[in-house]
């Protein structure tokens, strides 16, 4: 290590050392839990470094090769500019099973054909054809949808450790997918995120086997630090400075003009998101539905591994020409400014939402949407889709959304520590 551990620290190396050399195969799951600043990725390096663990194993190594992997693409992003690959857990552990056209239009046969002689049979034959009709229905609802299965051949399989980062979003069926390989799995957490859209997170509901207290990043002197933990106390912040660059302010104090200059601006409630999309972006000189490839702020919204592309990642459209109702065509540059091959078609649907929502529009487009890009304005984002990213310069719009003190202080929590210089809290 180039640093000197604290006592905190090094016991909680030495604990991931004398579990991964003695009690592995009956703890398949090593809990490091610690809050924003604490240390969790410099103990993890170190606890690697002394257990003579390969960290750069890709496909094709030997064993004692340690695989690390995040939930979202932008977390797994993140952890590879900064010298450790990583890939998404999905991406590891399952393989995409997709529905051919062939397959779709029969079922689709199937079902015209029973509701077309449904008039025509008996009460006990039409009672079966109803109860099948029911189930093509249900299965058409859903058949556009990808599924997703295990993937035998993972290298998951190979690996002699598996580390999971920002895990407070990984879900029961996904955690129980991944423990399936039966490999050993050091989960970083961080209990005062948020936890998954649907349900609670699977690693983060069980106690920690190490905590970390100790803040240690900036030397405990970061207001944002400061701030993150009263969210997570459910302390209230108060208004002002709180340093040079760390403000809390009434909400219509800043205007759209302002939040384009404090960084990228992170609320809670979609319709907020699609709110401040469409202010910002009309103060930015980009008024029209689509882009116009002038330099506007676009994210990805989805995974496109064949594209290099990943869900939270900002990219720069150029050459951009209208493909019908549904799509344009582009260029496109990923925010590390490598130049994507080629020209590609863009879904025009999330866009179409900031002009007028349409909950159900995905669905209803489900047959062109298949292999088209999607992206949207990426001036606000909502803190789900910003976790396991940072920038440095935040501006954070609390728009009040919570449904217990609880639920508040892992919103803000999470929102504050995406900021690693400057913050900007709008209340």
């Amino acid at each position: 290590m180039s640093i000197t551990p604290s006592p905190q620290q090094a016991a909680a190396i030495a604990s991931i050392v004398d579990w991964y050399r003695t009690r592995r195969t009956q703890q398949q799951v090593f809990r490091l839990f610690g809050y924003a600043g604490t240390g969790k990725s410099t103990i993890t390096a170190a606890a690697i470094e002394a257990l003579g663990l390969d960290p750069m194993a890709r496909d094709g190594d030997t064993a004692g090769g340690v695989l690390f992997a995040a939930f979202t693409g932008k977390a797994a992003l993140v952890m590879t500019r900064k010298g450790t690959p990583a890939s998404t857990i999905h991406s590891f552990i399952y393989r995409v099973s997709e529905a051919t056209p062939e397959e779709i239009a029969r079922v689709e046969k199937e079902l015209f054909d029973l509701q077309r002689d449904l008039r025509r049979m008996g009460p006990a034959e039409r009672a079966f054809a109803e109860t099948q009709i029911s189930k093509l229905q249900l299965r058409l609802a859903d058949i556009h949808k990808p599924s997703f299965l295990l993937n035998e051949q993972s290298r998951v399989r190979d690996a002699a450790l598996v580390v999971l980062d920002e895990v407070s979003m990984v879900g029961p069926e996904m955690a129980a997918d991944l423990l399936a390989f039966g490999k050993p799995i050091l989960v970083l957490g961080d209990p005062g995120q948020l936890p998954p859209i649907k349900g609670a997170g699977a690693f983060t509901e069980a106690p920690p086997d190490v905590m970390l207290t100790e803040i240690h990043r900036q030397a405990g002197e970061s207001a944002i630090i400061r701030l993150a933990t009263m969210a997570r106390q459910g302390i209230e912040i108060p208004p002002g400075g709180h340093d040079e660059h760390v403000w809390k302010l009434p909400r219509n104090a800043v205007d759209a003009a302002q939040m384009l200059r404090g960084g990228q601006v992170i609320c809670g409630r979609n319709s907020t998101r699609l709110w401040l999309n469409g202010a910002m972006k009309a103060a930015a000189g980009f008024p029209a539905t689509y882009p116009e490839g002038r330099s506007e702020k676009i994210i990805c919204l989805k995974n496109r591994h064949d594209l290099g592309l990943v869900n939270g990642m900002f990219v720069n459209l150029t050459d951009i020409e209208d493909d019908g109702p549904l799509s344009f065509r582009a260029s496109v540059t990923t925010e590390d400014g490598l130049a994507i091959a080629g020209r590609h078609r863009f879904y025009k649907g999330h866009y179409d939402d900031h002009v007028r929502l349409q909950p159900d529009r995905a669905r209803q487009d489900w047959r062109e949407l298949r292999g088209l890009i999607e992206t949207s304005w990426g001036y606000a984002i909502t803190c789900h889709k910003a976790q396991g990213s940072q920038w440095e310069n935040v501006v954070v719009y609390d728009d009040g959304l919570s449904r217990t003190p609880e639920d508040r202080g892992r919103w803000l929590y999470t929102a504050i520590t995406r900021a690693e210089r400057g913050l900007v809290l709008l209340d």
